[in-house]
């Protein structure tokens, strides 16, 4: 361990050193990035003058996988505000650069401080890290209090045993917590709004703008960081974008509560070009690293005057959704302990197909005996490489490409934009659904393997099969067109010509033998044995073409996938 040269001088540790209480006879908690809250766990308990925190910001981390600049600007700017708001109360705050694992920079302060504590990681990765500390007796792992659903919890609601089920997990709790229910019922007469919360969105009522906030010194010298030690992490980096205060997050919650929340639930699953946003939240970044709490923002929502759709809908994402499949990741061990027997296991992280798009290999393999790079479940078979598409190279998909360049904007896009259309291509083209959730995981600022996992292997792409989900979510240009207006300004017609179609009945040709007797599916694969032998082979042409074209980096266009037949 070993002060990076960056921060030789420093605005930020000028003023946590003129902030910093004496050091001797505290109880030290070592702080992770994704557990920035003294309202949970023990420094909520703990007296602030008897407490001493270890924070740590980690260039081999940030370094692992080709991470979005504006994660890396997000999650800095927050533990750098998090460190001066801690000590500002009285708690003594170490502040270290680790070069190497995140035990590399714990152990020197073992010898200094004693054992330490910790809430247990929400991420698998960070737990394998420090895995020698627990077990050497120099860190002691305390119950993660930031969750809202014990093991018991998803054990009684969704069985021992896979298959899973997210809704009889959901009502499940809602019986034994009471949450939106009324003399043993649903409120509003059943559990979930899911079928009401449909609807496209034609312009009215007006998508609100996000909130900007204020860049301050801190930000500011973080920003400059990014820039100089990550200049090569792809993405673009806006720091008026970046919540980094807890005065930040409280003013992006507000904005959420008063400005998407009444409308959230109707336009839940629309998508559109003039808004990246319309309804949601955007908060799922900061409750991902503990600078929102799920159990306040889920307490807000219960306690608002907003229509029942939304509030229910809000709650199922955040009571039920993310509890969820962080269950099923913690039971699989990471998808690493699966009823068909163990997958390959990456021995490194991979890049999401950032090689293949540069021309050059992300990084080189460190020296450390790193945590390895996650489960390669492929249920289906998938083993396409990421299209270059993924990285902004134009597909020719307006859907697909307005996505992305808003993916790569802001390290953002809403839950149906990442399934309906970004984890709907790549299951109907075979892509490795490891290059997928390494990219989802590199691209998005709410990424952690905890929920990136479940939601690209388990639900975007099918790879673990019926454990979670009970059907893979592909669809055709119809879904895309009904949901959104990104066909209006296409060069294909998802009525005609649109690749979204025929991919849609290519993947039913290829996979209807490992399908045919899923019940959720006998609609399409009557469809499919129905469907014209000539159509078969165009589809499965389509297919190939689209593929290629795509993997070259090239353009989809009309002429290049017309139909030799007429």
């Amino acid at each position: 361990m070993r002060r990076h040269p960056e921060l030789v001088v420093s605005l930020f540790l000028d003023k946590l050193r003129a902030l910093q209480s004496d050091a001797a006879g505290r109880r030290w908690v070592f702080v992770p990035y994704d557990q920035l809250s003294d309202a949970t766990g023990p420094l909520a308990r703990q007296d602030p003058r008897t407490l001493g925190i270890v924070l740590v910001e980690n260039p081999w981390k940030a370094t692992r996988r080709p991470y979005h600049k504006q994660k890396l600007a997000l999650i800095l700017t927050n533990l750098r505000h998090f460190a001066l708001e801690q000590a500002a109360r009285g708690v003594a705050v170490r502040h270290v650069v680790a070069q190497g694992p995140y035990r590399t920079a714990l152990e020197p302060l073992v010898s200094e401080f004693g054992p330490m504590r910790m809430m247990s990681p929400a991420e698998h990765e960070l737990q394998t890290d420090l895995t020698p500390l627990v077990q050497g007796g120099d860190l002691e792992l305390l119950p993660h209090e930031g969750w809202l659903t014990t093991a018991e919890q998803f054990r009684d609601g969704a069985g021992s045993d896979p298959p899973w089920r997210m809704d009889a997990f959901y009502r499940h709790v809602r019986r034994t917590t009471g949450v939106l229910m009324a003399q043993g019922k649903p409120v509003g007469g059943k559990f979930s709004f899911d079928r009401e919360n449909r609807l496209s969105w034609k312009g009215e009522p007006p998508a609100p703008e996000p909130p900007t906030f204020p860049v301050d010194p801190i930000k500011a010298e973080v920003g400059r960081l990014v820039e100089k030690r990550f200049s090569n992490h792809p993405g673009r980096m806006d720091l008026h974008a970046v919540p980094g205060t807890a005065a930040d997050a409280d003013t992006l919650w507000s904005w959420a509560r008063r400005e998407c929340l009444p409308t959230f639930g109707p336009y839940e699953d629309a998508m559109s070009v003039r808004s990246r946003n319309l309804f949601h939240t955007r908060i799922s970044s900061l409750v991902n690293i503990g600078r929102l709490l799920p159990r306040q923002v889920v307490s807000d929502v219960l306690d608002a005057d907003i229509p029942l759709p939304s509030k229910e809908g809000f709650v199922r994402q955040v009571l039920g959704w993310r509890e969820f499949v962080r269950h099923v990741h913690r039971v699989t061990d990471g998808f690493r302990d699966l009823p068909t027997g163990r997958p390959p296991i990456a021995k490194i992280p991979g890049d999401g197909g950032y090689n293949r798009w540069k021309g050059r290999p992300w990084a080189a393999r460190s020296l450390w005996n790193d945590p390895d790079g996650g489960a390669q479940p492929s249920s289906l078979g998938g083993q396409t490489p990421l299209p270059p598409a993924f990285w902004g190279e134009a597909s020719g998909l307006n859907c697909v490409d307005c996505i992305i360049d808003d993916v790569w904007t802001e390290g953002y896009s809403h839950h149906i934009t990442r399934l309906m259309v970004l984890c709907n291509l790549a299951t109907l083209l075979d892509v490795s659904p490891r290059d997928l959730t390494d990219w989802f995981w590199a691209a998005y600022t709410d990424a952690y393997d905890w929920v990136v996992e479940p939601n690209v292997l388990g639900m975007g792409t099918f790879a673990v099969g019926d454990i979670m989900t009970t059907k893979p979510y592909v669809s055709g240009a119809g879904y895309i067109s009904r949901m959104s207006d990104y066909c209006e300004n296409c060069d294909f017609d998802p009525q005609k010509n649109c690749p979204f179609t025929r991919l849609y009945w290519a993947f039913f040709v290829r996979h209807e033998g490992h399908l045919r007797d899923n019940p959720r599916l006998g609609i399409p694969i009557r469809s499919l044995q129905r469907r014209a032998m000539a159509d078969r082979r165009h589809d499965v042409r389509v297919f190939s073409t689209v593929r290629d074209i795509l993997f070259g980096g090239g353009r989809l266009t009309p002429d290049n996938l017309r139909d030799p037949a007429g």
